[in-house]
């Protein structure tokens, strides 16, 4: 598959210079690190939850997880992830677990964790197990859109 159609069309539109970078096949984001041979908090990978029938994408790290005490605290509402079905259903033209961390390009309100704005280098799942795109720090602070920083990730 390569790059899903929604990425490569985000980069596209708005002029980004990425490089796809190829991998043994993955199951998981730190796995992907690994294989690609990358630092894990350069590796940007995105959580989806939901609030009612409303999705929110966080992001962060890695070898991060999201924690929801957190989260409810900062939204000061329920949250919980989405499933694996929905997920399906959000993002179609990508590979299952595979979703890249570009919440405006999939129309999601998103969440990056701060941290990630201090890397000069990120890289980030393309849509499928095998391929990684790579941008600069400031190319992904642009890709984010609006995005609002948080800090509502811990370290596995």
């Amino acid at each position: 598959m390569g790059i899903s159609y929604t990425v490569k069309s985000r980069l596209e539109g708005q002029s980004i210079n990425y490089e796809l970078i190829p991998h043994a096949h993955t199951r998981t984001s730190k796995e992907s690190a690994g294989a690609a041979h990358v630092p894990t908090d350069h590796l940007a990978k995105a959580v989806i939850v939901k609030e009612d029938e409303n999705y929110i994408m966080v992001v962060v790290p890695s070898d991060y997880h999201v924690h929801l005490g957190k989260l409810h605290h900062l939204l000061g509402r329920n949250v919980g992830l989405a499933t694996e079905q929905e997920l399906v259903s959000l993002f179609p033209d990508c590979e299952g677990g595979a979703i890249p961390p570009l919440g405006a390009a999939f129309q999601l309100n998103t969440l990056v964790d701060s941290s990630l704005f201090y890397q000069p280098v990120i890289y980030f799942e393309s849509g499928d197990h095998e391929h990684l795109v790579k941008v600069t720090g400031e190319q992904f602070s642009m890709l984010l859109g609006d995005a609002e920083r948080v800090n509502v990730a811990t370290h596995h």
